[in-house]
């Protein structure tokens, strides 16, 4: 189990994420910016933004995928 940061995944905030893999990892900050947004928080509606970026342009984010994969794997 590995734990990463909204703010090490391009987010604003220091919440914490723990998975056994960084894809797990991945879904929930998704899940949690989603969450951020609808919810009003200004402060995530730019990381929400990218995110939905990334799904919608998959070439371009295969780039921020391999270094979050990278980070992950990079952690004790």
């Amino acid at each position: 189990m590995k734990t990463m940061t909204c703010r090490q995944l391009g987010g604003p905030c220091d919440l914490e994420f723990s998975g056994e893999t960084a894809d797990e990892i991945i879904k929930a900050q998704d899940r949690h910016l989603r969450d951020a947004a609808r919810g009003g928080d200004a402060t995530h509606q730019p990381a929400h933004e990218q995110m939905k970026g990334r799904w919608r342009h998959p070439i371009k984010a295969m780039g921020w995928y391999r270094d979050v994969k990278k980070a992950f794997a990079d952690l004790p």
